[in-house]
């Protein structure tokens, strides 16, 4: 666990590093009031190339927004009848509960 922790941290620290590079490196080279703008939407794509890479490595590859596409099943309470509509298709009952 004591490595995972110390894995985890040099990951941080190593993306704040490159995030900072990159943004000294805009910034000595682009005037300051475009500078800005392109410092943060570089920011901006670095966070969400991070994200979906550490979604990746856990077995989430999708979107982070939309997931991946699968639709929530319910169980009818009464019956145990797997459905997708707002009451049972088979008994009409609208007590349902979600499974996967």
């Amino acid at each position: 666990m004591i490595d995972n922790n110390k894995q985890f941290l040099s990951q941080q620290l190593l993306w704040i590093g490159i995030s900072l590079g990159i943004s000294l490196a805009i910034s000595f080279l682009l005037p300051f009031p475009l500078s800005l703008p392109v410092i943060i939407v570089v920011f901006i794509l670095l966070s969400y190339y991070i994200r979906q890479r550490a979604m990746k490595k856990m077995g989430m590859a999708g979107s982070v927004f939309g997931g991946n596409g699968s639709s929530v099943s319910y169980y009818c309470m009464s019956c145990g009848t797997k459905h997708n509509q707002s009451s049972c298709p088979k008994c009409g009952s609208k007590m349902k509960r979600v499974g996967s």
